[in-house]
């Protein structure tokens, strides 16, 4: 499955950086992704444009796997090109295709 799709490039051209800044819990979720074998999950929020190299700074609600969860920045990159070593296999990380909502929503899926 394809990570990002014409779709949510759109979106993620729609929400630049700092653009749902005091929305709180009310900030939509442009896409999530996920460790299918692990509990990681990351929720995008904003992006900048697209670097020359095609990448992006992306701000993300993070669930660390652990029960925690935080606001961060990270690449675009970090999620697209990591895998995840399953009984010797690179197993690369997936996009829900069925979430949509909000922090909010994201928040009580990670029981936060």
């Amino acid at each position: 499955m394809k990570i990002i799709t014409k779709e949510i490039e759109k979106l993620m051209d729609k929400y630049p950086l700092y653009s749902q800044d005091g929305k709180g819990d009310n900030a939509k979720v442009l896409f999530k992704a996920f460790n299918p074998y692990g509990a990681e999950s990351w929720y995008v929020l904003e992006a900048s444009k697209p670097y020359e190299d095609g990448d992006r700074e992306l701000f993300v609600l993070s669930n660390d796997g652990f029960g925690g969860c935080e606001y961060g920045y990270m690449m675009l990159s970090d999620i697209t090109k990591t895998t995840v070593n399953v009984f010797g296999y690179r197993m690369p990380l997936e996009r829900d295709k069925w979430f949509t909502g909000t922090v909010a929503d994201a928040k009580k899926e990670m029981n936060v």
